[in-house]
């Protein structure tokens, strides 16, 4: 695909087919993420790809509406070690680094013909404990991976009236020349 169609296409995906990913797309996915620019180049991000459907079924209870994340093929956790970015102005970098991190990730997937869906929603630490992360490490997003299923669920149709929206602002709401 041509980059401007990546970036058209890239869309939350919730539901999935059971069509396994491979480990090689994978691969080339936490490749392309690893390839982000981060805080002094410190790179504090790790991932955990769950396979395991006893780990999916447990990760998708740790939010309120993250149920639907059992069924895909493939989670993954995005973490940082905080201690391997820096603070700026009050803003901690290491959630930059890894936010820069995952969308490469995302887009690469949506290349692929893959489906992700950024999930914040959720409790840290029952994530920690499940998955044996050391302490001074931060969950900061999971993404379900897998191919979107070409069916219109009663999850989808509810998310478009609770959105209500799927259509993005003008360049004219947002940007600001000079000054605001």
């Amino acid at each position: 695909m041509e980059f401007k169609e990546v970036i058209r296409k890239r869309h939350s995906v919730r539901s999935y087919t059971t069509n396994p990913v491979d480990d090689t797309c994978i691969c080339q996915l936490l490749d392309d993420a690893h390839l982000a620019p981060s805080w002094m180049n410190k790179q504090c991000w790790h991932f955990i790809v769950i396979r395991d459907a006893d780990i999916k079924n447990e990760l998708a209870k740790t939010g309120v509406i993250n149920r639907w994340l059992k069924q895909a093929p493939v989670i993954i956790i995005a973490c940082a070690d905080p201690h391997e970015s820096g603070n700026k102005n009050g803003m901690d970098y290491y959630l930059v680094d890894v936010a820069i991190a995952m969308d490469h990730l995302v887009l690469s997937a949506t290349n692929l013909g893959l489906g992700t869906c950024w999930i914040g929603d959720f409790k840290e630490e029952k994530i920690k404990s499940l998955c044996d992360i050391p302490p001074r490490i931060k969950v900061v997003a999971l993404t379900p991976l897998g191919y979107p299923s070409k069916e219109n669920t009663i999850r989808d149709y509810s998310r478009k009236i609770i959105v209500r929206s799927t259509k993005r602002k003008s360049l004219q709401e947002i940007v600001h020349w000079d000054h605001w």
